[in-house]
């Protein structure tokens, strides 16, 4: 290995440890703020009832709102179509030198839900690197499934990598006849409460995320097979870039975003085979799939 080689990934090492850092303070914060949104939430019921009843109409969502922006009909169908050779051409892209212990084996009673494999997702709205890991998500479940519907949010402004294009996955539904997908979204782009985890969910988080600065997001459980708990990409490839820009890139094999999070994509797609037993067929056997198994 070069030395040049050396301090890339020594760089990279360290941005992804402060990275975690950060996401760590976000989640010790939110147990604090759960109490507190309680009392907020239950104040906002008054005052929206007051509003209502003095004739007010709230204010429509938007891009800075929990449930975000409808993409266009066209963005949406380029996250959810992306083409298997294009993903096949990306291989792990510029995963493995932005991190190079991107996904870790575990080994626990399986996590199933509805007498399917589970995969659990817990993350933040405000979160970047949260941003960066729900493209490569839309795209991987999507080739197993159906992930509805897609909205577009920005993570926070005041965080590194500020105002990261994302999706969220608070509302949205999936439909698979191999998985199931649990999308926890824990916190909103101001740091509020959200979606709560449910104790046997706080326990996973905690037993394979956790250090002693608290748990953090992104955390991402397939199947109690194996855990995502680091960014796998830099959300910066993402950086000014729209909605629909994304979306689009996402078919440019020779994109950073492409690189990034159709990289990353494989890697998840490869772990979700593991857990439905290598079906379908066609997905789990694809070229960039069976690659990606060997970073497992």
């Amino acid at each position: 290995m070069s030395k040049a080689t050396r301090i890339r990934h020594q760089n990279a090492r360290q941005k992804i440890s402060a990275q975690r850092a950060a996401a760590r303070r976000a989640g010790t914060r939110n147990r604090v703020l759960i109490a507190v949104g309680s009392v907020v939430v239950v104040i906002a019921i008054v005052l929206a009832f007051v509003f209502i009843k003095l004739g007010g109409k709230p204010a429509s969502a938007g891009s800075g709102s929990v449930t975000g922006t409808a993409l266009s009909a066209s963005a949406a169908r380029d996250v959810t179509s992306v083409p298997a050779s294009t993903l096949n051409t990306v291989g792990l892209g510029s995963v493995l030198k932005y991190n190079q212990s991107p996904i870790s084996a575990v080994r626990d009673t399986a996590l199933t839900s509805n007498g399917k494999a589970e995969m659990l997702y817990i993350g933040a709205e405000f979160c970047p690197y949260c941003a960066a890991e729900r493209w490569a998500m839309a795209v991987a479940l999507s080739r197993f499934g159906t992930l509805s519907p897609l909205h577009g949010i920005h993570s926070s402004g005041t965080d590194v990598d500020p105002n990261t294009p994302t999706l969220t996955f608070y509302d949205s539904t999936y439909t698979s006849k191999y998985l199931v997908f649990t999308p926890v979204e824990n916190q909103t782009i101001a740091h509020t409460p959200l979606q709560n985890t449910t104790a046997a969910q706080q326990n996973l988080w905690q037993k394979y995320d956790s250090s002693s600065s608290g748990v953090g997001y992104p955390f991402i459980d397939f199947g109690n097979q194996y855990v995502i708990t680091a960014p796998s990409y830099d959300p910066g490839v993402l950086a000014g870039l729209t909605w629909a820009q994304v979306a689009a890139a996402l078919h440019n094999p020779t994109s950073a975003v492409a690189q990034g999070a159709d990289g990353t994509a494989n890697l998840i797609t490869a772990a979700i085979c593991k857990m439905t037993k290598g079906q379908p067929g066609s997905v789990c056997g694809s070229a960039a799939v069976v690659k990606a198994s060997g970073s497992l």
